[in-house]
Parts: structure tokens; sequence; C-alpha cells
């Protein structure tokens, strides 16, 4: 491999960028100290048998991410079924049955409990099932392990021990945390991507021990032996405490030597390593959590309605056993046609409280309907068909990969419809690590046509404001033509890729070598060799494309040097010493290789915010390139090297106005005697011993990093991933809060936040920080945390918070908005409990939230914090190993599937290819599935209500004999046949709106969270219509039958002909009463309520057609009894009518005096009022919106802002010069034009 062969001859540790802030460990080095608590790991290097019996044995490296095993399953499931207060009800009341007093067959109350537990139990054990089998394909992997003698052998995952000896190779993920023993380079470093742990894109560099350089062949490990003492598992990444006994000598252990599971490695041909902790022990694993069983609010709401119910259950219970006591006591006695003198227990006029107490015990079976038992298999039945909807959904379909959503448990389907605030990762989830050089500014002047998207969309929106004469004071005016004209280059086109990926810049002036013709020709050479020469990449040869690619510490570098390629500037070679450039310079035809000499290089760290490099050219020149911070860059600027900064500085500005991310140049050249002084100084500084080396380096570093001449800029396009900022926007709009939760550095997140509208320019950055700084903000020096007591550290950032608090509070203007950042180590002070409640107060007043280098763990407590704190619901996105315990913590935990492992997806409970899908999942089956669920509960109460209570009428009618009025029968089929599936149809296909609509009014989600229909106004009201329903049917049929003769042979009612004609009542005011809840019908849902009406006649007819022995008192009843009876007829027609009156006159009130946004739209759709009126349409989307302060629309609202003031602003100052100098009004307006 060419591109291996470059590196290999780099020792790239001799560089100040990788020896600067911290001396290489050697074996003159100090062992540390590892005795104690929390030091007891021994591990026997290439001697894994010894780790099979204690007291050294150690877990093995199989992983679980499963809620179950084979021997928990039964206990855990019963335990979660038996957490629903109803199932313990149905459980005592299935007891019950088995003794005398029980009013039911035991078989009409055990039946339907064994099949609700029976279909919940097999539900979650098909949804563990599935986590097990992706949880088996991560521990089926294989890796090289050594077996003996020197020979490898490729074993699964699962079957390595601590102490092997596993080779990795590129592009490979690890399958333990390792030693590194050597590497495929001769100084034994090798490149990981960490981006699964904390969420770093940037290439991390690893070394191995010096006396382990030899190991760097399989035959080396045939004689291997050593000791490995450490700490114990924990989860700190970013620490590493153990010694290394080989050949008799103890070497100390560092981060640098250790390789983490889950981690990855990159352009390093392979590396040796040895296991030191395996599976659950590594510290990916140990900053996950174990899956957390999760219920919806919903879910945990319907506990307190069956409260109410169970509540409601035993005071008719106790009211029927008050009235069965009174009379049995005192009219029994001369009931004579009862033999009181032969009752037994439960009727004996002598003993009336025992008989009461019996007559209890039944009650609270008979009146047992009153609770839903079919409501929980039902629901799970919805939620499983809802999950297989979300999962086939070809809107959330990926194309390029493949995959589609994964509604891996469908418990939170309706959670998914209120949510209040998203926390998500950054890197792979919002971002692909993708820029685009779109922009720059040289000399003062700006170069690049290609538009931004925030530039495309406020340019686009000022042209519909101008056609809707919606700009008063600027309508008589044309719009800037350099905002329409740049539209007009990009819109043409809008969508295609660029040709060269990294590079979309467009302007002739500088393309083709067409640059030496500037008048400036000397800096924009100056510029291109700044982008050429000042970074720390290294090129590796792509043999597929023939051409050079850039393995870049951070995607910017990358951007440049491709930038720098295509404007004639090739870098093609570095070595120890060099950086090798092809420049079409002078002759844009013939390029020539020049060499530049390395002298020193100075990194960009978030501290310095700036990168320079001290190189000499060809000619013997010694120059300093500087690249960083335009704030930073222009305090360093000499008195001479201003000459462009006021031009330089508007352009920033308007870069970032456009959503860029921008970045100062400047250099400066410098004498031999000069640089040997400074060099002298540097050498001193780097190798000092102590406390203060950082600091020594720091200040001889702003030595040199001073007295700069400032060439130029760039402006780069964070590239998103596809749809993250029109779909952050989106969610913006529906009222979603979106917080950031990244381990990456602080201006990087800030510069995504910038990407995908999160923050803008004129939006407050509030900076809670823990480094205590001047109070003036003059003085750079910072005191080490080491040094400040930690409670002056406390102290600091309450005020910090304190006084963001207050001038957020004192915030005048209505558009002002402001964005929290904060990083780990701060983070660390503010999640402690005399704090946490100020910070979270502080940051849900602020519009963006953004927390960087964050660990694993502190995302999970901040996931907590905003949970517990807030009461909302929270959910968290991500696509690494470092989100896992966000994830488990959310009440939704939402995985990536992307390229970077499955850890997130396994623990996660819903699994999209990328964010963008989150708008469709939240907003449209978000809003779908709580509303449906919502509904269906609603209706569930109110037909159970309507049913069980008909129950109690007939007692109260009959002395409380504890006799049903109905046949066994007709009571099992009720739940779980006859209105079934139209509750069913309702929870699966409901649309109050299409999803189209869903994303055109994102306001409609906010249903969700404010729980408009599942409060307890609205449920309340179900019951209240349930208990009206089920007088009407009771006394509607008592009053029919009452006083006249039923069939025309005069035949008058008994208790069959009573009940069924009662039931049937009921059987049609259920069924129509879904019909109009129903907003939208399709063939299902006619089939479903017809056929459930349909299928109740079609069971009286061939069930009384059965021998009596079987049909008993239904034998015949329908086809000779009721059918030929006008009344039986006559009383269904009117009882089905009078019961949904009201519901329906309620209905038509509401939807003409109070309606709804979703009652509005449908009225629109309905009379196609949006393809009439189109401005009705938009001005009813406008409304829609929810008032934020956050997302593309809102950015782009404040560059038309902008662009507005500034047309007024040209207009005011033509009309002041017009009126001064008398001009006529037709010159007027052509000196608008000729300034506009």
């Amino acid at each position: 491999m060419t591109g291996g062969r470059i590196r290999a001859r780099i020792r790239r540790s001799q560089l100040h960028t990788f020896a600067c802030l911290k001396p290489r460990s050697n074996e003159t080095d100090e062992p540390h100290t590892v005795e104690g608590p929390g030091y007891s790991r021994i591990v026997h290097c290439n001697e894994s048998h010894m780790h099979q019996k204690p007291p050294l044995q150690y877990r093995s490296n199989y992983i679980s991410t499963t809620r179950y095993s084979i021997i928990s399953f039964v206990p855990k499931a019963f335990f979660e079924q038996f957490r629903r207060v109803a199932n313990i009800y149905f459980l005592v009341a299935a007891i019950c049955s088995l003794f005398p007093v029980s009013p039911f067959k035991p078989v009409s109350m055990i039946a339907p409990m064994a099949f609700v537990l029976g279909v919940s139990m097999l539900k979650e054990g098909l949804e563990d099932w599935r986590r097990f089998m992706q949880d088996m394909k991560v521990n089926s992997r294989k890796a090289s392990m050594h077996i003996t003698d020197g020979i490898f052998s490729n074993k699964h995952w699962k079957n390595i021990r601590v102490g092997d000896v596993v080779k990795v190779e590129k592009d490979k993920f690890f399958p333990a945390d390792l030693l590194l023993l050597s590497s495929s380079y001769e100084d034994g470093l090798c490149y990981v991507e960490t981006m699964n742990l904390d969420g770093e894109t940037n290439l991390k560099v690893k070394r191995s021990l010096e006396s382990t350089l030899c190991l760097d062949s399989e035959e080396c490990f045939k004689d291997f032996k050593g000791l490995i003492k450490c700490e114990d598992p924990n989860p700190s990444l970013y620490t590493f405490v153990g010694n290394l006994e080989y050949e008799r000598q103890i070497y100390p252990l560092e981060p640098a030597h250790i390789l983490l599971r889950d981690s990855k490695l990159r352009n390093t041909a392979y590396v040796y390593g040895v296991v030191i902790f395996t599976g659950h022990d590594t510290k990916v694993m140990q900053n996950s959590m174990e899956a957390p069983s999760k219920r919806s609010s919903i879910e945990k709401k319907m506990d307190y309605i069956i409260y109410l119910l169970l509540a409601a259950l035993m005071v008719i219970s106790l009211i029927s056993s008050l009235g069965f006591f009174i009379l049995t006591k005192y009219k029994m006695p001369e009931w004579w046609y009862l033999r009181p003198d032969q009752a037994e227990t439960c009727y004996d006029p002598e003993n009336a409280f025992a008989s009461g107490m019996c007559h209890a015990m039944a009650a609270l079976m008979l009146y047992g309907y009153l609770i839903p038992i079919s409501l929980y298999v039902s629901i799970e039945m919805v939620k499983f068909l809802q999950a297989i909807f979300i999962n086939q959904d070809i809107d959330m379909y990926d194309e390029e990969t493949g995959v589609t959503a994964d509604a891996r448990t469908s418990n939170l389907n309706e959670e998914l419809g209120q949510v209040d605030t998203i926390l998500s990762d950054k890197t792979g989830t919002l971002t692909c690590n993708q820029m685009d050089f779109l922009k720059c500014s040289i000399a003062g002047i700006a170069y690049g046509v290609q538009a931004s998207e925030v530039e495309l969309a406020a340019a686009k929106q000022m042209a519909l404001d101008l056609q809707d004469n919606s700009m008063e004071d600027a309508a008589d005016y044309p719009v800037p033509e350099i905002e329409l004209k740049t539209v007009v280059t990009c819109k043409d086109k809008e969508g295609n890729k660029p040709c060269i990926k990294g590079f979309s810049f467009e302007d002739s002036r500088l393309m083709e070598g067409n640059w030496m013709k500037e008048s400036h020709a000397e800096e924009i050479l100056l510029f291109f060799r700044i982008l050429s020469l000042c970074h720390t990449a290294v090129p590796e040869y792509n043999e597929q494309t023939g051409k050079l690619t850039y393995e870049a510490e951070s995607p910017d570098e990358g951007t440049f040097l491709i930038a720098a390629r295509e404007f004639g500037f090739e870098f093609v070679k570095r070595t120890q010493s060099s950086i090798f450039v092809n420049e079409k310079y002078p002759d844009a035809a013939k390029p020539i290789q020049r060499e530049y000499k390395i002298l020193n290089l100075l990194d960009f760290t978030s501290k310095r915010k700036r990168m320079s490099v001290i190189l000499r050219d060809e000619e013997g020149q010694i120059f300093v390139l500087c690249k960083g911070a335009d704030s930073i860059i222009f305090e360093r600027l000499a008195k001479h090297g201003r000459v462009h900064e006021e031009n330089t500085t508007r352009h920033l500005s308007e870069f970032g106005d456009n959503g860029l991310r921008t970045l100062a140049l400047a250099y400066k050249k410098l004498e031999e005697k000069d640089y040997v002084a400074w060099d002298n100084e540097f050498i001193k500084a780097k190798t000092a011993i102590g406390g203060d080396r950082e600091g020594m380096l720091e200040k001889v570093s702003d030595m040199m990093e001073k007295d700069f001449i400032l060439v130029g800029a760039t402006a780069v396009e964070d590239r998103l991933q596809r749809g993250v900022a029109q779909c952050i926007d989106k969610l913006a709009q529906a009222g979603l809060k979106i917080w950031v939760l990244t381990g990456d550095k602080v201006e990087t997140a800030i510069n995504i936040g910038f990407a995908c509208s999160l923050l803008r320019q004129e939006m407050k950055q509030i900076f809670i920080s823990s480094t205590i700084t001047d109070p003036s903000g003059k003085d750079e020096k910072k005191t080490s945390l080491l040094l400040v007591p930690e409670k002056a550290v406390k102290e600091s950032i309450i005020n910090q918070m304190t006084n963001a608090t207050q001038m957020i509070k004192l915030a005048k203007d209505p558009h002002a908005a402001f964005a929290l950042i904060i990083d780990g180590k701060t983070l660390t002070y503010a999640l402690e409990d005399d704090m946490k409640f100020q910070f979270l107060g502080l940051a849900v007043e602020c519009a963006s939230v953004i927390c960087c280098r964050v660990s694993p763990k502190q995302k999970g407590l901040v996931t907590r914090l905003v949970k517990e704190g807030t009461k909302r619901t929270t959910l968290a996105i991500g696509d690494g190993a470092n989100d896992v315990g966000m994830i488990q913590e959310a009440d939704i935990g939402v995985g990536i599937s992307g390229v970077e492992g499955m850890q997130a997806v396994m623990a996660s409970d819903f699994s999209i290819a990328q964010f963008r899908f989150l708008e469709s999942l939240l907003i449209v089956h978000g809003h779908w599935c709580y509303k449906r669920i919502a509904q269906m509960i609603c209706y569930f109460i109110y037909k159970n209500i309507a049913f069980g209570l008909t129950f109690f009428y007939f007692e109260a009618a009959t002395a409380f004999s504890g006799q049903t009025i109905y046949y066994d029968w007709y009571m099992i089929l009720f739940n779980v046949f006859l209105t079934s599936m139209p509750v069913i149809a309702l929870g699966v296909f409901e649309q109050d709106v299409s999803s189209d609509i869903c994303l055109q009014f994102p306001a409609l989600y906010q249903q969700g969270p404010q729980n408009l229909f599942f409060n307890w106004y609205r449920i309340l009201g179900w019951m209240a219509n349930g208990v009206q329903a089920s007088l009407t049917i009771f006394f509607c049929n008592v009053l029919s039958f009452y006083a006249s003769a039923f069939s025309s042979n005069g035949r008058s009612p008994d208790k069959a002909v009573m009940g069924t004609t009662m039931f049937t009542c009921i059987i049609w005011v259920v069924n129509c009463q879904i019909a109009l809840t129903m907003t939208q019908f399709t063939w299902i849902q006619y089939i479903f309520i017809w056929g459930s009406i349909g299928s109740w006649y079609l069971f009286l007819v061939a069930y009384g057609m059965l021998s009596p022995t079987w049909s008993e008192e239904v034998y015949m009843l329908y086809v000779e009894v009721l059918a030929p009876s006008k009344s039986f007829w006559a009383t269904t027609l009117l009882v089905t009518i009078t019961c949904n009156i009201p519901y329906f006159f309620h209905s038509s009130m509401m939807r003409c005096f109070y309606p709804m946004d979703h009652h509005v739209i449908q009225e629109i759709k309905y009379y196609k009022k949006d393809m009439e009126d189109k401005h009705l349409w938009t001005r009813e989307q406008s409304k829609a919106r929810q008032s934020v302060k956050t997302g593309f629309s809102v950015r782009v609202e404040s560059k038309i802002r902008q662009l507005k003031g500034r047309v007024k602003r040209r207009a005011s100052s033509l009309a002041i010069m017009g009126s001064m100098i008398g001009r006529t009004e037709p010159a007027a307006a052509a000196a608008v034009d000729d300034l506009l």
C-alpha cells in the first residue's frame, strides 16, 4: 500500500504535534503504583488458560443487551404483566370464580385472562428474541487470535478471553480492550477512530511501548510471556493506570497504550494487542446501563384510570352488598317462595351479614366488566401492527444503505407523539463529517458565487414576499441583485452533487490559473500556500481512483487540501522533515514540485484556537503560516498587517450570516537569527520537566504567533446528513426543544450548531466554564483547576448561571434568543445535587443547549436530569456506543443504524437510518399513534362502562339477587370478538390528517405534548358518555317491555328475551359510537364495524340452532322470538339513536364554536379550499407553527429582516438625497436601481 509506505517513514512521535504536551514513556520512567482497592486486576499475557479458574477468572467476551434470559423470562414477564393493576384484579377474580359464590362459570373468567397474558408475554418474548439475534451478530464477529506456537486463527469475539493475543487488521473494530504491543509502523504507532466511544471523527494516535516493538510478526508470539497489573474495570474512557512486567523489567502503561473495544483501526495495516478487559468489563460496556423496562406515560396514566374504575367497582359492589344485606334480613322472610327456612349460607336471613359478605365477593366479579380486560391485549395487538407500519414506511427507507426504520419495541409507540425534548449526539447523527469549500476572502476581496443553503432559502422567501406584496416599505424597490443572482446561479443546480467532493467553489477569477491575472496575485499565492502547507495531514494514494486522498485530523484540513489542489497547489508527500507540493506556478500548465522544510509545528487545540507551521522554502526564507479563529488571529496582527482587516471582517460577518464556518489566514517572515533564538527557548520549554511545562510551551508559542500579516479567510459549509437542517427546522416548528450532547470539542460543536441552525449569528451565546479567567476578559492567562479550590470553582459556576438567568429575564427584544454552551468539566459540577436544578432552569430558558466534551456517563446523567426535572417526555438519539447511556435513560431511545457499529441500535427502542427520518417518526407516526391509542383507550372505557353498569341496574331491579341478565357466552364474546375488531381498526388505521398535512402543519404535533386527547377532562367526558349510554340502554328496554306484550301473540318477554334485546342494543350503540369517532373510513373500517354487528346476528342464529343441551335459553331465540317482533327492532333503533345523539351534538358544537387545528384543516380539505384559495392555505400553515427561536426557518427570517432593513435604509438615503438636490422621481428611481 503506497500510502502506508509513505506514512511508515514518518516517526510522527518526534513532531511537536505529538510530543509537546506529554513526554514519551520509556524504560527509565517510574512504574505506577497499582496496589490497593481498585487496582487488583492481574493479566497473564498469552496465557489465557490462567484465567479460566478463580481467583483470576474474569468475565467472558460475550455481551447481552436483552431484557430476559431463558431462566428469567417467565418470572420477569409475569412481573411486568402484573405491574398492571387490572391484571391483578382479574387474577383474583379468576381464582374466586372457582368457588361456588361466583356468578359465572370459571371458564368465563380464566380463559380471557389467560388469552390476554399469553398474547402480551408472547409479544415481549418475540421482541427480546430480536435483540438476542442482534447480540449474536456482534458476538459472532471474528478476530485473529494466537492459538499456539506462533499460529493465529480466526475465532468468534465471544470466545476471546483475558490474556489472549489478538491481531486486528485495518478498518476492523477492536473486539476487547487491548494493550497495544506493536503495529505495521516501525515506531509502533497506529491510528484509531473513536467515534463510537466519544463521537470524535478525527483520528487518534496510539503507540506501543518501545520494549514490545519487536513483536511485529506472528512467529514472535511463540514464546511471548508477560504480566499486567492494572486498574479494575471502570467507565473512564480517558484514563488507565497499570504496569507491564516483561523480560524482568516493569514498564508503566498509559491511556495512549490502550485500544478500546468498539473503536476502529484506521490507516494502519495491522496491530497486535493483548486482551485486558472483555465483555461487560470493557470501558464501553461499563458506560452502558442495564436495559431498562420502559412504560409510556399513557400506560402509566391508565393505572390511575383503572384505580378509578376499581374504586367505582368497590362502591357499587358495596351498595349492592348493602342492599342485599337489608333485603335478606328484612324482606326475605316474607318471600315464602324462596324457602328461607332451607336457605344456604349465602341466602340465610338469620345470618344476613355472612350472606352480605358472600354477595360482596360475587358482586366484585359480577361488575368486573367495568374493568376492560381486553384493553391490554387489544393495545398490544394495535401497537404491534403500528410497529409494522412504521417499519414499512417508505418515507423512512434509506435507499443508499437499504435500511428501513425498525420499531424494536412497540410499547412506546404513543410516546413518540408526546416528546418535549430531543437530546442528540452530533457526530454520525447530525453530521456526515463532510465539508465543502464554498467561499473565501483574499486581500479584502470576496470570491465565490455559489450560495449556501441559508442564502438560497432567504432569497427564495424574499421573492415570495415580493410576489405577495408583503414588503410594505420596500415594495417599490428591487431586491439586491447579489442575492437574486446567487439564487439563479444555484437554483439550476439544486439537488445536484458537486463534481468534486468537498469543493463546491465557483469563481472563474481564481480557477484555471486566472488568479495570476489579479492585481494582488502575490497575496493569493500566499493564501493557496497556507492552505497546502499549514496542516498535519498525511497523503494516501487511492489505487481505485488514481488520486491522492488525505487523512486529516479534522474535516476542515481535508477540505482545505482539496481546495488547494483544485487551485493548483497539490500536497503530494510528507516526510519527517519536509512537505512536498506540486504547484502550478508560475506556469499553470506545468506543475513544479517544491519542497518546504518543516521547522516547527504548533498544533491546533480548543484552548489555542489556532495552528501555526514554521517552515523554510527552497530559497531559504523562513515563514510562519497561521490559521485560526478570526478573533484570535486579528488580535495578533501587526500594525502594517491590518490593511485588509475591515473588508475581511465584513466578509467574515456575511459568511457567518450565511451559515458558513470561517477561519482567518495570516503569515509573517522570519529572520534566521530571530528563529534560532526562539527555537532555543522552544526546545527548553519542550524538554522541561514539571507541572508548568504546558504553560511554558504556550508562552513560547505566543512569542512566535504575533505580528502577523492578514492574508484572508476561508468559508466552508459543514455538510450535515441529508435533510438534517430541514428536519431540525420542522421539529422546532412542532415545538420540540433540541439539545446537542457531544464528546467533540467546543468549536466543532458550535460550528455544527450554526450549520444545522440551532445557533445563528445574532443569538447570544452563554458559555458556562469551570476555568477561572481574568474578569476584564483581556488577559488570556487562565488558572488551572488544580490550583483553584473546588469551592471557588463551584461559586464561579453558580455566579455565571445566576448572571445568565438574570440576563435572559431582562431581555426586551422579542427576537432575542440565547444559546447555552457548557463543557464536560463544568458539567461535572453543574450536575451535582446543589446546582443541577439551577442549571436545568437556565437551560430550559435557552433556545438551544450544546454540551461539549461530555462522557457517555454524563450524557445519561443529563438525560435523566431533563427527564426527571421537567417531568416531560425525552427522546435521545445517537449512533455510537457512547450514546447507549442516554438512549437507555431517555423515555424513548432512537439509534441510528449507520456503519459505525450496532451498540446504539441494540440499546434503542426505535432505529432509523438517518436523523432526517426522525421528522416522519415523530411528527407523522408519533402524532397518529398518540391520538389512536388515546382515542382507543377512551372508547374502551366508554363501552365497558356502558356494558358493565347494566349489570348493576338489573341487580337493583331484582333485589340484588346476584343473577346476570346476559347469557354467559354473550359476556365472553363482548370484549373478545363483537367489539374488538372496530377498536383495533381505530387504533391502526385512524388518521385525523394525512402524513403530508402533518408535515405541512407541524404544530399539530403539540396536541400530544399538551395531552389534549388523554387529559382528565376528556377521560371523564367519555366516562360520563358511558354512564348516559348505560342508563338509556337499560331504562329504554325496561320501559319498552314493561307494560306491553313483546310479540303479536301477547307473549311477555322473559329474562332471555330482555337480556338478548338489551345486548343487541349495546352492540349497535358501541359500534355506531366508534363510527362517529373515526375521521377516516376505508373498506377495512366498514368491514370491521358492520362485520361486528353482523357477526352478532350470525351467532344468535347459529348458536340458537344447536341442541338445547348446548344452546340452553338461546335455543331458537332469535329465529322464533326476536326476529318476528317489531318491538325488538324498534327498541334497537330507538336506543341506538338516543344513545349517540349527545356525542353527536357535543362534537358538532365543538367543531362549530371551539374548533381544534385538525378540525379546521379537515374542513378546508373537505371543501377543497386548499386548491381554490392558496393564500388561505398558506396563512393556516403559518399559524400552525410554534413560536420558536431555532431552526432554519428562523434563520431565514432573520436574514430577511436584515435584507429588508438594508433596503429600507438605502431607500431612505436615496429619498433624502433626492429631496436635497431636487431630483425627479424617475431619476430617483434610476438612482435606487444603480445603488441596489
